[in-house]
C-alpha cells in the first residue's frame, strides 16, 4: 500500500496533504538540568518522541506508507543516541513513575485521582518501551521507519545554525558534515533538509545542490503565499516547498491555535510537590490557582472537534487551490515535533485522528518526496531573504537584541577559518570546530530575542565561545596543554564523534 490512505478505498479527488515535522533541541547534556537544560530533553523524549514513534509504528503495522515527512536535526539525533543521555533519560522516566505514585497517594479529588492513575500508566508504558526499544538509541528505530518508507527523513546542518549568517565555508562544512552524520547513523544521507529556522539567503540553493540536497522548506510568505506546489529555485534543480500558513496556523500560530482550548491540559501550571500538571487550560486569563482539574473526557471531545475542523480546513483549501489553478493542489503543514505531546499534551491523539481521517475525506496523505512524484511542481521562483521567524525576515537572529551575539559569531568564524584548516588530522582542531558550531546554534539568539530562558541562552553562547577562544589561543601558541584541554572538553561535549576539522579545507 502507498500513502497513509492505503487503508482507504475511496478515490482520492481533493489533492495532496504533506505533514512536515521538525524535531530539534539544542545540545543539552551536561549543561544544567532545571528549569532549562536536560529536563527539556527528557520531557520532549517522553512526551513527544516516544508517542510519535508509537503512532508511526501503529500506522506502519496497518500498512500505511509515506505517512509524513520527519525532520531530525543532527544535534538532536546525537542526543538521542548518546550513552549518557540514554542513561539519564532512563532515570528520568523512573522518576516520573515515582512522582506519579506520589500523586496517586496525595491527589484526593476524583478527577485528579484518575489523572494520577493515568500518569502512572503512561510512565509505566514509557519506561517499558524505552527499556525494550530505545536502549540502543534512536537511530535503529528511525532507520526502520525510513527504510520501510513509512516516513521521509529530512536532515540539516550539524548544530542548527542560522545559515544566512554563516561564512560560506562554515555554512558548507556544517551542512555537508550534518548530512554525513545522518548517513553514518541511518545508512544514507537524506535528500531533503529542514533549513534551520527556514532561513534562506539568495544563492543558497547552489550550495544545497553541491551538497546533494534536492529539496528544502521555506515559510509561506517567501513564496507570497503561493504554496500549492514545490518550486525549483532560480536556475537550480533544487525544489523548495512553502508552509501553507492558512492551514498551518489553524493548529498553532503566534496568536492562537487548538492547544489553547479550555479543555486541554495546561502546560504552564504545575503541582510542585509532584512536578505533574493537574489542570486544564480553563480560560486564557484564569490564574493558576483558579484553573479546573484536567478532565480527559472533555479533552477527548476537543480532540475530535479539532481534528474534524482541521480536515475540513484542508479540504476547503484544496478545493480553493483546484479552482484557482485548474488541477489538484498541495497543502504543506509544518510544525515543531515537540508541539505534539510536550507542549500540547493531546497533540499525538490529534495527529492520529487527522492522519486517519484525511483519506476518507478524499485527501492523499503523502510526503514531500511523494508530492514531487505526484507532479506537484510549479515554475521556478526567485526567493527573497527569509525565515519563519517574526516578520518572516532575519530579525530574530540578527536584530538589535542579539547584535552582540551576531558580532561575536562573525569574529568567531573568522578566527575559525584562520586557525582550524590544516591538512592533517588534529583532535584539538576537531574540538575547536565543535565549540564553534555549538556557539553558532540558532537557538541562543531565538531564546534571547523571544525572552525565553534568555539568561540560559546567553550563558551557553558564552561558555562555548570562551572555550573556542581558549582552544584557539592554545593552538596559535603551540602550547602542549592544548591536547589535555581539548580532551577534557570533548568528555563534556563530544557529539559527532567523527567530526573532522579538515572538512573546512573543502
Amino acid at each position: 500500500m502507498s500513502g497513509a490512505c492505503g487503508a482507504s478505498h475511496r478515490l482520492e479527488t481533493e489533492g495532496s496533504f504533506c505533514l512536515v515535522l521538525h524535531s530539534h533541541l539544542p545540545w543539552l547534556p551536561h549543561h544544567g538540568a532545571w528549569p532549562v537544560g536536560e529536563e527539556w530533553l527528557y520531557q520532549a523524549w517522553a512526551h513527544s518522541y516516544l508517542p510519535m514513534v508509537d503512532l508511526l509504528e501503529q500506522l506502519a503495522a496497518e500498512g500505511h506508507r509515506d505517512v509524513l515527512t520527519l525532520g531530525v536535526t543532527p544535534v538532536l539525533a546525537a542526543q538521542l543516541d548518546d550513552p549518557y543521555a540514554l542513561r539519564a533519560c532512563h532515570e528520568w522516566l523512573g522518576n516520573w513513575l515515582l512522582r506519579a505514585q506520589f500523586a496517586a497517594t496525595h491527589w484526593r479529588e476524583p478527577l485528579l485521582s484518575d489523572l494520577a492513575a493515568h500518569e502512572f500508566r503512561a510512565a509505566t508504558n514509557a519506561l517499558a518501551t524505552f527499556e525494550s526499544r530505545w536502549r540502543n538509541g534512536f537511530s535503529p528505530i528511525l532507520r526502520s521507519l525510513v527504510d520501510t518508507g513509512v516516513i521521509e527523513l529530512l536532515g540539516g546542518p550539524l548544530t542548527h545554525p542560522f545559515q544566512p549568517l554563516l561564512r560560506r565555508p562554515v555554512r558548507s562544512f556544517a551542512l555537508r558534515a550534518g548530512l554525513a552524520d545522518t548517513a553514518l547513523r541511518l545508512g544514507r544521507a537524506p535528500a531533503g533538509i529542514w533549513a534551520p529556522e527556514c532561513g534562506y539567503a539568495p544563492g543558497m540553493e547552489h550550495d544545497y545542490a553541491a551538497a546533494g540536497v534536492e529539496r528544502f522548506l521555506v515559510d509561506g510568505p517567501a513564496l507570497h503565499g503561493d504554496t500549492h506546489a514545490g518550486r525549483p529555485v532560480g536556475s537550480s534543480d533544487v525544489v523548495c516547498f512553502g508552509r501553507d500558513l492558512e492551514v498551518t496556523y489553524r493548529v498553532w500560530s503566534p496568536k492562537a491555535g487548538y492547544p489553547g482550548d479550555p479543555a486541554y491540559r495546561d502546560f504552564h501550571t504545575f503541582d510542585h510537590p509532584s512536578g505533574l500538571k493537574p489542570s486544564r487550560v480553563t480560560g486564557k486569563h484564569v490564574p493558576p490557582h483558579e484553573k479546573r482539574p484536567y478532565d480527559p473526557a472533555l479533552a477527548a471531545t476537543a480532540v475530535a472537534k479539532h481534528a474534524d475542523d482541521f480536515v475540513s480546513t484542508v479540504v476547503a483549501r484544496l478545493r480553493s487551490l483546484r479552482a484557482q489553478h485548474g488541477r489538484p493542489g498541495l497543502v504543506v503543514a509544518a510544525y515543531d515535533t515537540e508541539l505534539f505531546g510536550h507542549w500540547w499534551h493531546e497533540g499525538p491523539a490529534w495527529l492520529s485522528a487527522v492522519l486517519r481521517t484525511l483519506p476518507s475525506a478524499g485527501v492523499r496523505v503523502t510526503t514531500l518526496r511523494g508530492a514531487l512524484a505526484a507532479g506537484h511542481v510549479g515554475p521556478a521562483v526567485e526567493l527573497p531573504a527569509s525565515s519563519w521567524g517574526s516578520g518572516k525576515d532575519w530579525r530574530v537572529w540578527d536584530g538589535e537584541q542579539v547584535s552582540d551575539l551576531v558580532t561575536a559569531g562573525a569574529a568567531l568564524q573568522d578566527e575559525l577559518l584562520a586557525v582550524a584548516p590544516v591538512p592533517w588530522r588534529d583532535p584539538v582542531r576537531d574540538q575547536l570546530v565543535r565549540e564553534a558550531l555549538l556557539t553558532l546554534s540558532s537557538d541562543w539568539a531565538f531564546m534571547v530575542t523571544k525572552d525565553s530562558a534568555a539568561d540560559y541562552a546567553r550563558r551557553r553562547a558564552k561558555v562555548h565561545g570562551d572555550r573556542f577562544a581558549e582552544l584557539a589561543a592554545l593552538i596559535r601558541a603551540g602550547h602542549p596543554s592544548r591536547f589535555p584541554r581539548a580532551e577534557a572538553l570533548r568528555a563534556e561535549d563530544g557529539l559527532f564523534g567523527r567530526l573532522d576539522a579538515r572538512g573546512l579545507l573543502s
